[in-house]
């Protein structure tokens, strides 16, 4: 696997100053009340806010829906090649957040008609994936892990549904085997490289992730089959070895981690939220409506670091320098009364921002993917055990100490047993 490279452009611009009025992005309050603190930045600050990273690293925080579909829709002002950054001076090489923006071959970090390229090789591999049979699959995948349960009349179902489902989903997807020592290790990594606890190594646990999925791409080179992985390698295109490992870390990781939260942050919606109460059971339209929602008010991905400055602009009202640090705020921007001037939410409308938007939005037809996942995942769960019921007071749920994922530490839930 090639190692992250920190390295700055040959020509990097002067290292912007620590705003006087900079706010933290870690801390409690982020974890578990986010809206509450986007609301109270955006009111002292407005649409980009300055806000301090891991070790006091400045960045700016885009707050604002228009400002997060205006960097997002500028490649040409706000790109994705990290090596712009001009903090890389400050950054120690076991900074956490270095799986994040450590600039890596891989398909986030291009820009231009490399991007194009890359993009589409993944589009079309994953354009081969039969929606129905993926429906179908992931069907079964819940109905075994809801077998595992189903005689116990209770369940934790983050640990034993939520993250496993899509897990088992996401490799099947790109030919490698569901269950397996290997296979949850990879997941466990992933986990750490995109959302590490205390005491974990998201470097060290990147570098892991690399060394699996190229035992996997030699595999597929000798073996291909009918998965993502062996149409990338077929694609006329001719990625590299190491290309197609790095478009593959961040396919797996896209449809498995925010997917489960998607999951996860829906059931919790639908199990507490007295709107869904009367019609949760097998309820189509409820549970599209509860999907949709979740992608507006709870994203699993609220914050997305990020785009550089490629010189110096204007955002917001905000003087941006050349090499500036944007994390997009997608939680915040979803919510942005300018959208909702009366607080109230449409779930009707699909215009969130929880794919991104731009070139650089997750590629067609993934969203579409995640959703026969996540969809299935819940249907069929509510399906089996229509009687489901949270195991506690909803106020006692908590969220997992991230600003970057919107999930749930765990949903405990109780139901009649079913004996199979």
């Amino acid at each position: 696997m090639t190692d992250i490279d920190p390295s700055p452009h040959p020509v990097a611009a002067p290292g912007c100053p620590v705003h006087p009025d900079a706010v933290p992005l870690a801390g409690l309050e982020y974890q578990q009340t986010p809206s509450e603190l986007y609301r109270g930045l955006r009111a002292e600050h407005g649409a980009v806010a300055p806000v301090l990273l891991d070790g006091g690293i400045p960045a700016w925080l885009v707050l604002g829906y228009p400002e997060v579909s205006y960097v997002t829709s500028h490649d040409e002002l706000f790109a994705r090649d990290s090596r712009r950054w001009n903090q890389w001076g400050s950054i120690p090489p076991d900074w956490p957040l270095l799986p994040y923006v450590g600039h890596q071959p891989s398909v986030l970090f291009t820009e231009g008609e490399e991007h194009r390229r890359r993009a589409g090789v993944i589009t079309q591999a994953l354009a081969g994936i039969d929606q129905f049979e993926l429906a179908r699959d992931c069907r079964h995948l819940a109905d075994r892990l809801i077998a595992a349960f189903a005689g116990s009349g209770r369940a934790e179902l983050m640990s034993g549904y939520a993250h496993p489902l899509p897990m088992r989903a996401a490799v099947r997807m790109c030919g490698m085997p569901h269950t397996g020592v290997e296979t949850r290790q990879l997941v466990e990594d992933l986990r750490i490289s995109l959302d590490a606890a205390e005491g974990d190594d998201p470097v060290a646990a990147y570098t892991r992730v690399g060394e699996r999925i190229h035992q996997l791409v030699r595999h597929k080179r000798e073996r291909p089959g009918p998965d993502v992985t062996s149409r990338m390698l077929t694609h006329p295109a001719g990625l590299t070895d190491e290309e197609i490992v790095q478009d593959l870390i961040s396919v797996i990781a896209a449809a498995q981690q925010p997917t489960a939260n998607w999951i996860g942050n829906t059931l919790r919606l639908l199990l507490t939220d007295e709107r869904f109460a009367l019609n949760v059971s097998g309820g189509r339209l409820s549970v599209g409506e509860a999907l949709n929602e979740v992608l507006w008010l709870d994203t699993p991905t609220q914050n997305f670091i990020g785009r550089w400055a490629v010189n110096d602009t204007q955002l917001g009202g905000r003087h941006i320098r050349a090499g500036d640090c944007l994390v997009l705020g997608f939680a915040a921007a979803n919510t942005d009364p300018q959208l909702w001037p009366e607080a109230h939410v449409g779930a009707e409308n699909s215009a969130h921002l929880s794919f991104s938007n731009g070139e650089h939005r997750c590629p067609y037809p993934a969203p579409l993917l995640a959703d026969v996942v996540a969809r299935t995942a819940v249907e069929t769960l509510l399906e089996r055990l229509p009687d489901l019921v949270l195991a506690l007071e909803p106020g006692e749920l908590t969220w997992r100490p991230s600003i970057w994922m919107r999930g749930l530490t765990a949903l405990p839930a109780l139901f009649t047993p079913v004996v199979a």
